[in-house]
Formats: structure tokens, sequence, C-alpha cells
């Protein structure tokens, strides 16, 4: 259960900028930034389950000895920064409706 809990506090810690809503707002106009917004956090809630499956799977191979420490948290930082790009473009394709 400890291994479980360092595992979210290590992924939920590099997750804090992934999971920002403003950042990505601040480039558009002040009128769209709400409208932003809530799309972020929408998109951020649709991702929510597989980002947990991700890490759940993480855990399990490093438990098993399958990847060690460094490789553990190189593939969360490769998934974050992939997961966050992906994001980021559907923001973009739902603001660009608005």
């Amino acid at each position: 259960m400890t291994a479980l809990a360092l595992a979210f506090i290590i992924l939920g810690a590099s997750w804090s900028t992934a999971w920002t809503a403003d950042p990505p707002c601040d480039k558009y106009p002040v009128a769209k930034q709400t409208t932003c917004a809530t799309i972020w956090k929408a998109l951020n809630q649709e991702d929510g389950p597989s980002i947990a499956q991700f890490g759940l799977d993480q855990l399990k191979r490093r438990e098993e000895g399958k990847i060690n420490a460094e490789q553990h948290l190189g593939e969360n930082m490769a998934f974050i920064k992939q997961s966050t790009e992906k994001r980021l473009a559907r923001l973009k394709e739902r603001m660009a409706k608005e």
C-alpha cells in the first residue's frame, strides 16, 4: 500500500502542471478564456480514467521488477508529455468551434 501511495505522489506531482486549467488558455482573448478553462477541465476529466490506469499499470510493473525507479520516472514523464500534447490539440480543436 505504501508503494501505491508513493506512485500516486510521484505521478501526481508530475501532473500538477499538466492539469492546470489556466496556462493553455492564456493565449486566447480574455472573453474566451472562461470557455477555454471549462473545456480544459473537461478534457482532464475525460482523460482521468486512462491516466489512473497508466499509473496503476506502472506501479504493477515496478512491483514486479519489470522496471526500475529511473525507468518508471522516465516513462511517467513521457506519458505526461504525450497526453498533455493530445489534450492541447483537442483543446485547440474545440476552441476553433467556439
